[in-house]
């Protein structure tokens, strides 16, 4: 008596293309998108230290007008906008561009 063996299946070659596409495909999206978070966050980084100077330079303006001085106002202004200096001050140039 012969023993019937069950007939193998053949795996599709297809369907092993098919999700080894898709594996390829989802691993490329996965790099992608953490070079995207990496440069996101970054970029928070940097956003989060402008505002923090930015916070500086309002509690600075907040100081000044909370005080009753208006002259230090006008001469923060006066120094700052257009760049005056008082006749015995002697001023610094830094041309390094640092």
């Amino acid at each position: 008596m012969q023993v019937k063996q069950k007939p193998r299946r053949k795996k599709s070659f297809l369907l092993r293309l098919l999700v080894l596409g898709v594996a390829v495909y989802f691993v490329t999206t996965l790099i992608g998108l953490s070079n995207d978070l990496a440069k996101a966050s970054a970029e928070y980084a940097e956003l989060e230290k402008q505002k923090h100077s930015l916070e500086l330079t309002i509690k600075e303006y907040e100081t000044l007008l909370d005080s009753d001085s208006h002259a230090a106002i006008i001469e923060k202004a006066a120094r700052e906008r257009l760049g005056f200096v008082y006749s015995d001050e002697e001023v610094y140039i830094d041309i390094s561009g640092n």
